[in-house]
């Protein structure tokens, strides 16, 4: 396995970030349903320029390096007081997929953050790959199904009350990982 580390991303490239996460979750929905999807935030994207500027703007991001070069990104949220931290985003650029890329960088996450008591984070429905990785490879646990039937209960743009306004939830998975017990 190559040298996987995080850097802090940098003013100057927060532009590319915002491409590359949008391709590679584009990338993701393009591979489950082909050109008829219809899971597009905004202008053919899966996931919107506002959701990705505003979790960097609330969080801590990171590009993921393989051996110096650019191969991805990932944004955390850190509550200093809780220790729950969240996991926002994280994507691996697809060229470069199943080769443990994304796995080393989760592990030096756990590492950066070593007083973290739980980690959380979210995933759609459609993404089996990453409920794999999660599940499978990162040891989180499914704890909720956010859905139709069961609405996440804060808009997960904002972190605010959701008001459901024109909001149609087809499925959102929420994991967690405990770390401490104290």
């Amino acid at each position: 396995m190559a040298n996987i580390t995080l850097t802090r991303l940098t003013e100057d490239d927060r532009e590319q970030f915002i491409l590359d996460n949008q391709y590679a979750f584009r990338y993701g929905a393009m591979e489950e349903f082909g050109e008829r999807d219809n899971h597009f935030e905004e202008d053919g994207e899966i996931i919107s320029r506002k959701t990705i500027e505003d979790s960097i703007d609330h969080g801590i991001a990171y590009r993921i390096r393989q051996d110096g070069k650019i191969v991805g990104g990932l944004v955390l949220r850190i509550d200093e007081t809780t220790q729950h931290n969240e996991l926002e985003l994280l994507f691996v650029h697809p060229d470069i997929h199943s080769k443990g890329i994304g796995y080393a960088a989760w592990q030096e996450v756990e590492r950066l953050y070593p007083e973290t008591k739980v980690w959380e984070t979210c995933t759609p429905y459609f993404e089996t790959r990453n409920i794999h990785f999660y599940v499978n490879k990162c040891g989180f646990h499914i704890v909720e199904f956010f859905n139709s039937h069961h609405p996440d209960p804060h808009d997960p743009d904002t972190g605010e009350e959701n008001s459901y306004e024109g909001v149609e939830s087809e499925g959102m998975f929420r994991f967690e990982k405990q770390m401490k017990t104290n």
